[in-house]
């Protein structure tokens, strides 16, 4: 048992029976913790991009053997920084390297992928991983992401209709009809009757599309009334189905002993990752993470990326609860390694380690 895991349970509260001896006080509640990872970098090269997917890779696996839940990552493309364009390799570099923790690829944008051959690659990431493999499919908001892959941006609903439709019946194991012909995709995935698929978005198109699908429903912001339509829809439709709702406030978290001097020292790399994000949005995008700040000192007040020190982010996991997540950013907007694994030692050694198991 480590030092601060016995310095939690010298807390004492009394026994309800007067005399008797006082019982250790249970420490807080473990939420869901969650590790981000989109490997952006403000002046990338060959060189500084190969050491932070390495890095990347070996902090899943100390991850992984600290007990952290989940390993997030996303897809995005035609950037300038390296923000991560292949999140299925980098899945599979995960899972390679890992045993118990999921990876949740959040979000896939779907529609630039051809859909026989998505099918295939996650049902191979799915007998690679044993069922740790999360997909929320998206459908973008970026138009120079669909010129990039050549795909037609005003098609966009029905390309993700046709992709979504695709891997359910792919995975099933049996032939379909697939653009006028049969076609049968296997092996099948670990997972039954496919691995775990949500739709994300935050319309009313994305909400019907996951009900008549019978798939789960992930808005991007907490959007209360859009949940109740995507159960309206579902009754519409005789289909099953859930919300994943975010919190009604995301923060991503940086562990630091001396949070003035890490925003002094790094804090422009939080605003980076946050300006770049912002500018890719449009007035109508709503976000969990949308920041409007335009330098650090306000970034620092808005709350949404914060750096904290670990007996800050244990208050925030006591506040979380059983129902988080927490949200750790290491390698924030180009954060160089070594303060990304400074900040994940703190998280495990000095938050996880007073955490329930």
């Amino acid at each position: 048992m480590s030092g601060a895991m016995s310095g939690a349970l010298s807390d004492l509260t009394p026994d309800a029976t007067p005399g008797a001896r006082p019982t250790p006080a249970a420490p807080p509640a473990r939420p869901v913790t969650v590790l981000r990872v989109n490997l952006v970098d403000p002046a990338p090269t060959a060189a500084s991009l190969t050491a932070r997917y390495r890095a990347a890779v070996e902090m899943a696996a100390f991850a992984d053997d600290r007990g952290i839940t989940m390993i997030q990552t996303e897809e995005h493309h035609a950037t300038d920084n390296g923000w991560m364009p292949s999140p299925l390799t980098f899945a599979g570099a995960v899972f390679g390297a890992t045993r118990r923790i999921g990876v949740t690829v959040s979000a896939l944008i779907t529609p630039l992928h051809d859909p026989l051959r998505l099918a295939e690659d996650l049902a191979s990431l799915d007998l690679l991983s044993g069922g740790r493999l999360v997909t929320v499919a998206g459908i973008g908001y970026r138009p120079e992401e669909y010129a990039a892959h050549g795909r037609d941006w005003a098609g966009r609903g029905a390309l993700q209709d046709e992709v979504l439709g695709t891997l359910l019946s792919a995975w099933t194991g049996e032939p379909f009809s697939y653009r006028g012909r049969t076609v049968r995709v296997t092996p099948r995935p670990f997972t039954r009757p496919h691995p775990l698929l949500l739709v994300g978005g935050s319309s009313r198109a994305a909400a019907r599309r996951a009900a008549r699908l019978g798939l789960p429903f992930f808005p991007s912001a907490r959007l209360p009334s859009l949940e109740a339509y995507y159960h309206e829809q579902r009754a519409v439709h005789g289909t099953d189905g859930w919300v994943l709702q975010p919190p009604e406030r995301t923060c991503l978290l940086h562990v630091s002993e001396d949070p003035d001097r890490t925003w002094a020292e790094y804090g422009g790399h939080l605003l980076h990752e946050a300006r770049t994000y912002a500018s890719w949005q449009s007035a109508d995008i709503r976000s969990a993470v949308r920041s409007a700040a335009t330098d650090a000192e306000a970034l620092r007040k808005e709350g949404v990326y914060r750096v904290v020190t670990p007996d800050e982010c244990l208050t925030l996991a006591q506040q979380a609860g059983a129902q988080g997540p927490l949200i750790l950013h290491p390698l924030c907007g180009g954060m160089p390694v070594d303060e990304g694994w400074r900040s994940l030692h703190l998280f495990a050694e000095r938050v996880l380690t007073r955490l329930a198991p």
